[in-house]
């Protein structure tokens, strides 16, 4: 088999693989199941960008899906664009917290950490598109109530979605190897310090 024959080959492998790697991510990363909206015990918003995912957490309280919005800090504590979230006056309660670990697992860790504490058992979680089918395996490893998800906007483009299909694909190995929490027994007792 000649050089360019086996050239051409490995270039349709590859094809085919980021083929099938597109097609199998589609229903995970570009259209993830989001859950019809009702009244919960908190809406979460995890953090992150772009900041629109702070200002659906913020309608969505002030349509009355929920008493008090829980926000992640994870662009960091002295960010001065959340200055207008968590230093905001809104008839309802807001809390902002930074997450530690700085991650998904961090922002678990929290939410149930408060569940467990103030009682929750039902909490709505806002992310962007591509991080919430990931967002709802690792929160939902840690918090035994329910979560409905619903998704902020999120970019569009060829360069951003293959990123967000590496990105949230490493994210998904590391959930899958770096297990904190079991899977049975409550919340209180599921998260591993």
């Amino acid at each position: 088999m000649s050089i360019f024959r086996r050239a051409g080959w490995s270039i349709v492998g590859a094809l085919v693989i980021t083929l099938g790697a597109a097609v199998a991510g589609w229903p995970v990363y570009v259209h993830p199941q989001l859950d019809p909206l009702r009244r919960a015990d908190v809406i979460v918003v995890l953090g992150g960008t772009p900041y629109e995912r702070f200002d659906v957490g913020i309608q969505l309280a002030e349509q009355g899906y929920a008493p008090e919005v829980l926000i992640s800090q994870s662009t960091g504590a002295d960010d001065p664009a959340m200055d207008k979230y968590c230093g905001g006056r809104f008839a309802f309660r807001v809390s902002c917290f930074v997450p530690d670990p700085w991650s998904t697992d961090g922002e678990a860790r929290e939410i149930v950490r408060r569940a467990t504490i103030y009682g929750w058992r039902h909490i709505i979680v806002v992310t962007f598109t591509p991080h919430v089918s990931r967002a709802r395996y690792i929160i939902g490893q840690c918090f035994d109530g329910e979560i409905t998800m619903v998704a902020s906007p999120t970019e569009s483009g060829l360069e951003f979605w293959s990123w967000m299909y590496v990105r949230q694909s490493a994210g998904y190995i590391k959930a899958f190897v770096n297990r904190h929490c079991e899977t049975s027994g409550n919340s209180a007792s599921r998260l591993l310090e």
